[in-house]
């Protein structure tokens, strides 16, 4: 398993909080306690759901023109159509994925193409799972165009605990299917619109996994 570059320097402050805080009382109550057992359980947990957060699966994915991978891991929370107005301006099929605080938060390229659109909207910080955070949250939105002219967007979604969305996507650049696209410190979202006459392929609840699970197969041109 390998870590984040971005949960690097969190990930040593938490430690070295931490570790001050216990060498601390250490030296004012040098006798063990039932309250040391318990910070140090508190602190090895702690740690370890910070550091599971940042990091970054090594999965090995099967390109495929026509399939829509998720760009992120988590559970299906909306399977609509809906008409999409920042950049589309048109009737769109939404995927959307809500990733709790135990799923690994790296988001990845849904389709291989041309980056045509990013932009950095900012917003509000409801629940993630909410589905007025979608249009309301702060967010970041990126259109891919594949080699046959089909565009999709990714948009990252800041949730009530994400104060920070990393994006590696630059319009004009290519975008790879399965490379990492950013991620989303802390608890949020990412929904993915599809054309219209895309097959999804998943449904609500659905357990997913990002660069693995299909979301959607676009029709073929």
């Amino acid at each position: 398993m390998r870590i984040h570059p971005a949960g690097t320097w969190p990930i040593i402050v938490i430690f070295l909080l931490v570790a001050g805080i216990l060498y601390v009382l250490n030296l004012v109550y040098p006798v063990q306690s039932h309250i040391h057992y318990f910070l140090y359980f508190v602190a090895v947990v702690f740690l370890f759901l910070v550091v599971r957060f940042f990091r970054r699966p090594d999965r090995k994915l099967v390109k495929n023109d026509n399939f829509v991978y998720s760009a992120a891991d988590g559970h299906i929370v909306a399977v609509e159509e809906v008409y999409e107005k920042e950049y589309f301006n048109e009737k769109r099929l939404q995927v959307s994925v809500f990733m709790s605080l135990v799923n690994a938060h790296v988001n990845w390229f849904s389709i291989s193409g041309k980056i045509k659109y990013n932009h950095h909207k900012k917003g509000r910080f409801y629940a993630a799972y909410l589905p007025k955070s979608s249009e309301e949250n702060e967010r970041n939105s990126i259109v891919v165009e594949d080699r046959k002219g089909r565009e999709i967007m990714i948009r990252q979604i800041a949730g009530v605990a994400a104060r920070r969305i990393i994006t590696k996507a630059r319009v004009g650049d290519d975008a790879v299917q399965g490379d990492e696209l950013g991620m989303i410190r802390f608890g949020s979202r990412v929904d993915h619109f599809l054309p219209p006459d895309s097959k999804v392929l998943v449904k609500i609840n659905q357990e997913v996994r990002g660069k693995i699970t299909v979301l959607a197969e676009l029709e073929d041109k």
